[in-house]
């Protein structure tokens, strides 16, 4: 299951907050075993210094990350395993809400797991989320520390941007079929900081399919790819000779998760947009 199908399946809840459901007779303590079934929350739990809490996590990240490998998977998406769950002896379960998990979660709750769920869509929603599981570890500190960095990166690229011209940009999540980044998710929210004018939030939900003659007449003028395609993106775009990036030489490829994961590293990813777009106009890090 990849990324652009986590981001879809969580897209749907759009009017949902960020929230915390435990049972009512968890005790208020930093959680000691916790299982993820979302990569989103893996990475950030990692970043918070609270590897050593994780006892399983979902298929996506046991395979994209090699520090967390050697952990147990408790399945995907659509294939969560509530008997590789409770064997594990969680004292928390953290998940991010979707329609293809509603059954498992309210499994977990009836077996008397506690269960932590965050739906990180929109910026501050991922902020929050750093910051919920940051209190469910006992790493509230290092939580504030990366929300503040994150912070400090966001008004460091809006200011470097602020006088250049916005170019017409598409952010590619995958190729075939063609989706993009729409409009109130994260990644919009981010692209506007970063001095894009994001072509997709004309579209429908935030990570809507598109059709290349709609790529075509849109006509941007950067087009980023972060599909997980082995293609190298400037090769597989050039045969649309039409589209200005193209000709112009503004095709970008970015690293699969680098800018669109919902995780502890936004102070990165808009660094990485930034430059994409506008060129050497902010550090790649931070000084």
């Amino acid at each position: 299951m990849g990324l652009v199908a986590w981001l879809a399946a969580t897209a749907v809840h759009a009017d949902a907050e960020v929230r915390t459901i435990v049972q009512a007779d968890a005790e208020a303590r930093p959680a000691e075993r916790v299982v993820s079934m979302n990569p989103s929350l893996s990475a950030i739990l990692v970043a918070l210094g609270a590897r050593e809490v994780l006892v399983g996590v979902d298929a996506w990240s046991k395979e994209s990350r090699d520090d967390l490998g050697d952990l147990p998977s408790v399945g995907g998406l659509s294939n969560p395993s509530l008997e590789r769950v409770v064997a594990l002896r969680p004292d928390l379960v953290v998940v991010v809400p979707s329609f293809e998990q509603r059954d498992f979660r309210a499994q977990l709750r009836g077996v008397g797991v506690p269960v932590l769920e965050l739906d990180p869509k929109s910026w501050d929603e991922v902020l929050a989320t750093i910051h919920a599981l940051g209190d469910a570890v006992g790493r509230r500190a290092e939580a504030d520390a990366r929300v503040a960095a994150i912070a400090a990166a966001r008004a460091e690229v809006e200011s470097a941007v602020a006088d250049r011209a916005r170019p017409r940009t598409v952010l590619v999540l995958q190729r075939e079929p063609l989706f993009v980044v729409g409009r109130g998710s994260f990644i919009d929210e981010m692209l506007g900081a970063a001095g894009a004018d994001n072509l997709g939030a004309g579209l429908e939900g935030p990570y809507p399919r598109a059709g290349l003659e709609w790529l075509v007449a849109a006509a941007p003028e950067v087009l980023l790819d972060s599909s997980t395609d082995p293609t190298p993106a400037a090769d597989y775009w050039s045969r649309w000779q039409s589209l200005p990036a193209v000709r112009n030489g503004r095709v970008v490829g970015l690293g699969p998760g680098t800018a669109t994961l919902p995780g502890p590293w936004l102070d990165r990813a808009l660094r990485i947009l930034a430059r994409a777009v506008h060129g050497d106009v902010v550090a790649e890090s931070a000084p």
